[in-house]
């Protein structure tokens, strides 16, 4: 039996262990990867303190792999030994039930509707690994000149992200605000100014504004009060970790404005105000990653340089460093492991 290293769980809330785990092997349809660098997100953490349960520990996390295609199973035509791939966390629908006879993209909703999806990391192994075996469908090409390093967060947060603003459907020279500036929001505003918006950022640190600025926000301000003194916004993506600031913002949403929730509050309450949306005639939306066009979309603006994720690298064997500090809230902003 052939081992490799990789970042196990053994517990609820226990730290992370690089531990020696049997190497995957390549079933038919997949492909085996070597993982270069794999990012932590925090839906990770929700699953490493059991928030979120979908099988027993030990669990291997991880769906923001990429690495180098290194064998392919019986079958496999889409994919070749040497493709530089990524792993989003929707790796295969069932394709049987009702939901997948609809043929829709692969996204979270997908991850969401079919009855038994496989998704890397949550319920199968994930890319916090040397190595990942996944459906060959499963997995993206990343694009030239792009580093495994950028390219990990963007397989998620970036993706989350630019699945949103294309969601939102702005019109040129819109004005579109983020709120919160993390680990998704720090992308946001590149992604944003990007395309070519005029980008609004709303974060209630002050040690954040310059940085803002920096990241290519024409104006920052730290509530829903400021956002309407300074022009207000068309839409609003909402990156925040609870909705109290955004329903405060809501007061800086202009007439048909949009707000855009994405990823997972740590409060599932979202108390909307029935007469402001009504009276303004607002829209509210999810974006769940909305198909793999927008991760691809995304990763070849970040290949050309137009967004620079911020980044702190970690060998693996300080993995559970990197995850104690997204638990303590000390990352700037995204923690990338390198296998």
């Amino acid at each position: 039996m052939t081992l490799m290293k990789a970042a196990v769980v053994p517990e609820a809330n226990a730290p992370w262990e690089l531990r020696d785990v049997p190497m995957p092997e390549t079933g038919p349809h997949q492909v085996l990867v070597k993982i270069h660098a794999s990012g932590i997100c925090y839906t990770d953490s929700l699953l490493a303190r059991d928030i979120l349960s979908y099988r027993p520990f030990p669990l291997i996390t991880g769906h923001e792999g990429v690495g180098e295609v290194v064998a392919v199973g019986e079958g496999v035509t889409s994919r070749e030994v040497g493709d530089r791939v990524g792993l989003p966390i929707t790796q295969k629908p069932c394709g049987r039930c009702a939901f997948c006879r609809e043929r829709h993209a692969p996204s979270f909703v997908t991850a969401n509707n079919c009855v038994a999806p496989v998704l890397t990391g949550v319920n199968v192994d994930g890319a916090q690994a040397e190595y990942i075996a996944a459906d060959a469908d499963g997995t993206i090409l990343l694009p030239d000149g792009i580093s495994y390093e950028f390219a990990a967060p963007t397989v998620c947060a970036g993706y989350t992200v630019w699945a949103a603003l294309r969601r939102a459907d702005a019109k040129p020279g819109a004005r579109v605000a983020v709120l919160g500036i993390g680990g998704v929001g720090h992308l946001g505003v590149q992604f944003a100014k990007a395309a070519g918006y005029h980008v609004i950022a709303i974060t209630h640190s002050p040690e954040k504004h310059d940085l803002a600025r920096e990241l290519g926000a024409d104006d920052v301000v730290s509530d829903g009060a400021g956002l309407k003194a300074a022009g207000g916004a068309d839409v609003l993506l909402h990156t925040a970790p609870t909705h109290a600031p955004a329903i405060d913002a809501l007061q800086g949403l202009r007439p048909w404005g949009k707000i855009v929730l994405m990823g997972i509050s740590a409060d599932d309450g979202f108390p909307l105000p029935a007469l402001t949306l009504t009276s303004h005639s607002y829209q509210v939306i999810g974006s769940a990653h909305n198909g793999p066009e927008y991760l691809t979309e995304a990763l070849k603006i970040v290949a050309r340089g137009d967004v620079k994720p911020m980044i702190e690298v970690f060998p693996k064997e300080k993995v559970g460093d990197a995850y104690q500090k997204l638990l303590d809230g000390e990352l700037r902003f995204r923690a990338v492991v390198q296998y």
